[in-house]
């Protein structure tokens, strides 16, 4: 039974450092916050989490790599906007997501690989992706100029419901010929009109 209240309590402090924080939490913090190793502290939270899908409960943690995060089931979001003022809604538009792609698949990838392979300037897509956290700076290139190079970020894998870059759907190589092939018809249409 000591065993038991044991586990209770660890998972009660777990609970209590990711409603506080807020955001996500490195695994290593939650490992040092209960006094377990990692390998222990994954399993205790794996467990809440199994435990809260099991009970239907309105939060869900949700795991970012090496991080944890409290959060709401998007399931109840419309009940959570009768009481809190509706946010901005960001609005990806296919530019927008095709840009966010390039960078999720490419990372890191500066600014002019994300135009060569769109074929156009991609400045304000850029722009507005760091705008809304989706990606960042990472650092620069060693190469003339030190171009900027940017990656995807936390939010990027909280707002798609992904894990793990790793964890992103990979591309059939048998459609790839398809998508190439509809890219070159795209880019004739543009050069009639």
């Amino acid at each position: 039974m000591d065993e038991v209240m044991d586990i209770q309590k660890l998972q009660a402090v777990i609970e209590a450092v990711l409603f506080t924080m807020g955001q996500s939490v490195e695994l290593s913090s939650l490992a040092r916050a209960v006094g377990h190793d990692e390998e222990t502290t994954r399993k205790l939270i794996h467990y809440l989490m199994d435990k809260y899908e099991a009970e239907n409960r309105g939060m869900k943690i949700i795991e970012l790599e090496d991080r944890f995060q409290m959060c709401t089931k998007p399931d109840f979001y419309e009940y959570l906007i009768k009481v809190a003022a509706v946010p901005k809604k960001q609005v990806l538009t296919d530019v927008l997501l095709e840009t966010l792609s390039i960078v999720a698949y490419k990372q890191p990838v500066t600014k002019l690989e994300i135009e060569k392979i769109r074929g156009v300037k991609s400045d304000h897509a850029v722009n507005k992706l760091v705008e809304y956290g989706l990606i960042c700076e990472v650092g620069r290139l060693d190469a003339p100029g030190r171009p900027i190079l940017f990656s995807t970020t936390e939010e990027f894998l909280r707002r798609f419901g992904v894990g793990s870059i790793e964890d992103l759907p990979s591309v059939n190589p048998e459609r790839m010929d398809e998508f190439k092939e509809e890219a070159k018809e795209e880019a004739q249409l543009k050069l009639k009109f």
